[in-house]
């Protein structure tokens, strides 16, 4: 019987000339299908190129599917963001910044047809439109989407590649000083002027402010413990939960000059209840951003003080209180509830007597400040 004869091994790949005249270049893919590439060739010479270089990268494991990245931009993005585990508003963010400027271009495409000549026109039209921080945010939220979709094998590289778009070049913010301060606080009225200390003096989030009840606030000492913030979404409604970082959960000491203001807030408008919210609305609901946001805006003007400045630019005041009055970055980190991973700050540390000695620094100031242009105004008064 005549013995087997051995079998041909399977090549990796065929070229062959098309009536065209071009020459076209088929291969085995890992997954046992046979595909086709994805372009003819002018040469033999071409095609058989292509198919070393494929069968390279498929040894590597280099290769991806030409077919993977056939996968609609929209559904997946809105996908990546289910899957984020994000913060309320941070999902919010995200989806803003998607629906507003990021899927009007992209979301009919697939992920595959995202190029960085793509990505380039979308930024530069985009900067014609809005502001370059907006633009920014929503580059670095595309390039984290396509990054997941590079990790996933869906597309061979990001296409986000442009040196520096997703960097925000914010200008400096005001400072507001010790008059203005006080100044925009007695615009504000009695139910609110203490909101306006702890955001200068604290310095508090106003998220972290909407958050505090009444066990966060202490007398002796002056003091309040922020666990947790509510932001209000666009919505209007409030999300109770975790501050912003790890870092936010801290007890801030205040300076003394604030007793008066924190006892008298207690007794007047903090809701009665032992839990109760301290700052309330003047019908008892939490205060909202949009009505608080009107006083505020009529407050800022007869203080005098830019249109652009907003009440977050409060924590600058304090910030630079703070350096005056001798404390170390990681004393105004831990005041501010800012993080840091910088390795020079694990060596420095800010306990709570130092807190309280940043506070006595700040009231020092503060009084200072006051009683100078109390003179002055008296001297103008004499002349």
């Amino acid at each position: 019987m005549a013995g087997r004869k051995p079998q041909r091994r399977r090549e990796f790949g065929t070229v062959r000339q098309l009536p065209s005249g071009r020459w076209q270049a088929r291969y085995w893919a890992p997954d046992g299908s046979r595909r086709t590439a994805p372009e003819t060739f002018s040469t033999k010479t071409d095609a058989q190129t292509w198919l070393t270089l494929t069968q390279a990268d498929i040894e590597r494991n280099h290769w991806i599917d030409p077919d993977a990245g056939a996968v609609n931009f929209e559904v997946y993005a809105l996908k990546w963001v289910d899957e984020r585990g994000l913060s309320a508003t941070t999902e919010e963010l995200y989806r803003r910044l998607l629906r507003l400027h990021i899927l009007p271009v992209f979301g009919a495409m697939d992920l595959d047809e995202i190029t960085p000549p793509g990505v380039r026109t979308w930024r530069a039209e985009r900067l014609q439109a809005t502001g370059a921080t907006t633009v920014a945010k929503s580059y670095r939220l595309l390039k984290a989407i396509m990054e997941t979709a590079a990790d996933d094998e869906l597309i061979r590289r990001n296409p986000c590649r442009i040196k520096g778009a997703g960097t925000e070049k914010a200008k400096e913010r005001p400072t507001a000083t010790v008059e203005q301060v006080d100044a925009v606080a007695d615009a504000m009225g009695p139910r609110w002027r203490l909101m306006v200390y702890l955001g200068a003096y604290g310095p508090m989030r106003p998220e972290e402010q909407a958050a505090l009840r009444r066990p966060s606030v202490t007398l002796e000492p002056l003091a309040v413990k922020v666990s947790e913030a509510a932001p209000e979404l666009t919505t209007g409604r409030r999300v109770e939960g975790d501050t912003k970082s790890d870092a936010g959960v801290r007890t801030i000491y205040l300076p003394a000059f604030l007793y008066i203001e924190v006892k008298r807030h207690l007794d007047w408008f903090a809701e009665k209840d032992f839990n109760g919210l301290l700052f309330v609305g003047e019908k008892g609901a939490p205060f909202r951003r949009s009505t608080f946001g009107r006083k505020w805006r009529r407050a800022r003007a007869k203080a005098g003080l830019p249109e652009d400045f907003r009440f977050y630019d409060l924590r600058h005041t304090g910030h630079t209180l703070s350096t005056q009055a001798g404390a170390t970055l990681k004393d105004t980190m831990v005041r501010a509830g800012q993080s840091s991973e910088k390795a020079a700050m694990i060596y420095q540390h800010s306990p709570d007597e130092r807190q309280q000695e940043v506070a006595g620094g700040i009231d020092a100031r503060v009084r200072a400040a006051r009683d100078k242009a109390a003179s002055q105004r008296q001297i103008a008064k004499e002349a």
